[in-house]
């Protein structure tokens, strides 16, 4: 597995690297065989130290955590056992579809904007039809079941994702209502 251990303008040390690697790599041992790389990133909030941690597996998934301490050892043993927790939550499912996908999942890319917010007010009548974009990124869009694209999205902590349907090979959305249930849009299918 490979590590990425960094900090913002802090300095990471060989014991805080050495005892990221080791912690981390017990926790996901446990719940995934084959994990393929994992971003640690500290920070410093105030008199705070900030630990965020993504973690990304073969199958697709990406499980991520953070936590903040007034000591950097502890912010980091925080976000593991809050990485723990998430994986021990969906194990078996993490087990089940590791067993079914031999091959790590498709992914396919694609591209992300952000727009500007309009300066007038929601009520105000914009000077052109086109958006203003402040930022372009690369996404990743994976090919994956709906059931694997709710536990992604809730192991991401991310309120939509877009991805590829692999029964459909269609392009599906799965997102948290107000309500706290999980939506699902699939243009495919017509009710």
């Amino acid at each position: 597995m490979k590590y990425q251990i960094s900090g913002k303008q802090i300095d990471i040390g060989d014991a805080l690297s050495t005892h990221v690697k080791q912690e981390l790599g017990s926790v996901i041992e446990k719940y995934a065989q084959r994990p393929t790389d994992a971003l640690v990133v500290f920070s410093k909030n105030a008199h705070e130290f900030v630990c965020e941690a993504v973690v990304h597996l073969s199958t697709g998934l990406t499980a991520q955590a953070s936590a903040h301490a007034i000591e950097i050892y502890a912010a980091f043993d925080e976000c593991a056992e809050k990485m723990d927790k998430q994986l021990r939550r969906y194990k078996r499912r993490l087990k089940d579809h590791h067993r079914d996908r031999m091959n790590p999942v498709e992914v396919l890319g694609g591209a992300s904007y952000i727009l500007a917010a309009g300066d007038e007010g929601e009520n105000a009548e914009p000077d052109t039809l086109q958006p203003i974009i402040i930022a372009e990124m690369e996404t990743l869009v994976q090919t994956i079941s709906v059931g694997e694209a709710v536990m992604q999205m809730e192991l991401a902590h991310v309120p939509v994702l877009v991805f590829r349907n692999e029964k459909t090979n269609g392009v599906n959305v799965v997102y948290r209502r107000e309500d706290g249930n999980i939506g699902w849009i699939d243009p495919g299918t017509t009710a």
